[in-house]
């Protein structure tokens, strides 16, 4: 016998199909969580309190990556079983979540406005006072190597950033070996600047290109999850199809 097409059964494979598309995008925030966390991103940790936002909003990505995932499948799941308890703790779930993504994603582009205001001050102080040299130990001085190296730029503004700061005073060096553009040659001593030598760039812009692109990304993608997440529901359980005439005795 041919299958029985009705309303209920369409909105049943809607439904796992949208939630198939709910689990896929689960995984990507997952993997935007992990990017924030291994990433590119993790050069904008000497923005400092600055950046912290973008890393608590990838580690809030992988929490809510995470339980969707699971509650696709569990929607899916229900879809499939026509289990009217599952697609009602799903759903109810579903509107916790999207009230979060909704809410973590203007709460980033909205912190974002005010990034560069605190971040390029706090940033260039904290960098003459802290950074020691391009072989020194600490994690502030070895994170602002990684940034200069990666980014081919040279402190905040430019060289000029390290004139007075507690590395000129200790090493008696203009710039420190990070800023070259090539480390090991010999014009890489510290006190030729030349753009052959050196790059004139500084880093604070290219910094706030990446926090920019990643808040973004993060933002734009959760608010395309909410989306996606806004479908219908069989919370109220599935309506009964009508008897087919064959069936009928």
């Amino acid at each position: 016998m041919a299958e029985i097409h009705t309303p209920y059964s369409s909105l049943k494979k809607t439904l796992s199909l949208l939630n198939g598309f709910v689990t896929v995008s689960g995984i990507i925030l997952i993997g935007l969580g992990l990017n924030v966390k291994y990433g590119e991103a993790t050069l904008t940790r000497v923005l400092g309190l600055s950046s912290a936002y973008l890393f608590h909003f990838g580690y809030l990505c992988l929490v809510i990556g995470c339980i969707t995932v699971l509650l696709g499948l569990a929607g899916w799941y229900g879809a499939t079983k026509e289990s009217r308890s599952t697609l009602f703790f799903c759903f109810l779930l579903m509107i916790i979540i999207l009230i979060l993504e909704i809410t973590a994603a203007a709460v980033v582009l909205a912190l974002f406005r005010m990034v560069r205001e605190v971040a390029l001050e706090h940033t260039f102080m904290t960098l003459r006072k802290n950074y020691r040299g391009y072989n020194e130990p600490d994690d502030y001085s070895e994170q602002w190597n990684l940034v200069m190296e990666k980014l081919k730029c040279c402190g905040v503004n430019n060289y000029t950033d390290f004139s007075g700061s507690s590395f000129e005073m200790t090493t008696g060096h203009t710039y420190p070996r990070g800023c070259c553009i090539s480390i090991g040659a010999a014009a890489c001593d510290g006190h030729t600047v030349s753009k052959d030598v050196i790059h004139q760039k500084g880093c604070f812009h290219k910094l706030l290109k990446i926090t920019q692109t990643q808040s973004f990304t993060l933002s734009g993608f959760s608010l395309g999850t909410a989306v996606i997440q806004v479908r219908p529901d069989l919370s109220e359980g599935p309506p009964h199809p009508p008897r087919h005439p064959c069936t009928e005795g």
